[in-house]
């Protein structure tokens, strides 16, 4: 929740400048209301993609204030983003919500850039990678494989989101490894190699080549870092 209208497209402009011929997808995640006129800027823009930060779980209805996947669809929109911590722990968002949101958004085309992890308690008790497992089996393991392909996974240690805290490379790589896994038991091998597991936790300018260099570490879900359009392009220069 960052950024008026105008501030919103003159970051997203400084943004396209900044960023040529990148190695790997960028995908801009605007505000709801900014989300049609931004997707006139990235029009065109082959290699940048326009995602909303949510949606509703129900098709359409009497949801006053509410925004259904149809209409993000409607603004250009190719992906969007379900289950961030900050709408699991702020707006009470269940596993059983977020299936739902899924299975609507791959309905109408839409990439879901679903979110998972644990917060501090559950990490300090070791019992992490069984939560994040938890989380990934009741929100998607219900897909088919054919609709499971088109799902982009992202971490966020959330005990590491806005703190100052970063997972430690080691960290982040060990909790993608057992998220691979996990995928490669439920859709095999092949499915599990080619899900795209973003990182999101206070990642940077500074600690993203660190974090992007580790082989199961595929990209970053990124927040604070991306208002600033020069940090955000130094991000996006360290993908592999």
């Amino acid at each position: 929740m960052n950024k008026t209208l105008d501030e919103g497209l003159e970051l997203t402009k400084m943004i396209l400048e900044s960023i040529d011929a990148p190695r790997g997808l960028v995908i801009i995640a605007p505000p709801l209301t900014h989300l049609n006129d931004v997707g006139k800027l990235l029009k065109g823009k082959n290699d940048f993609h326009l995602a909303a930060q949510n949606c509703h779980h129900e098709e359409k209805g009497a949801y006053t204030g509410e925004v259904s996947v149809d209409m993000i669809a409607s603004c250009g929109a190719t992906f969007v983003i379900i289950g961030h911590s900050e709408r699991r722990e702020y707006f009470s968002e269940s596993n059983e919500m977020l299936a739902k949101k899924t299975d609507l958004a791959l309905a109408r085309g839409i990439r879901p850039v679903f979110c998972c992890g644990e917060p501090l308690d559950i990490r300090e008790a070791g019992s992490h990678e069984q939560f994040v497992a938890d989380q990934l089996k009741a929100g998607l393991f219900h897909l088919p494989e054919s609709s499971f392909r088109k799902v982009v996974i992202a971490y966020e240690p959330i005990w590491a989101i806005g703190t100052g805290r970063t997972a430690s490379s080691a960290q982040a790589q060990e909790m993608h490894r057992a998220i691979r896994d996990l995928v490669a038991q439920q859709y095999g091998t092949a499915v599990a190699d080619d899900t795209t597991l973003l990182y999101g936790g206070s990642c940077n300018a500074q600690n993203a080549p660190e974090l992007f260099s580790q082989p199961d570490v595929d990209g970053g879900l990124i927040g604070g870092a991306s208002l600033k359009a020069g940090d955000f392009a130094a991000i996006v220069a360290a993908l592999k």
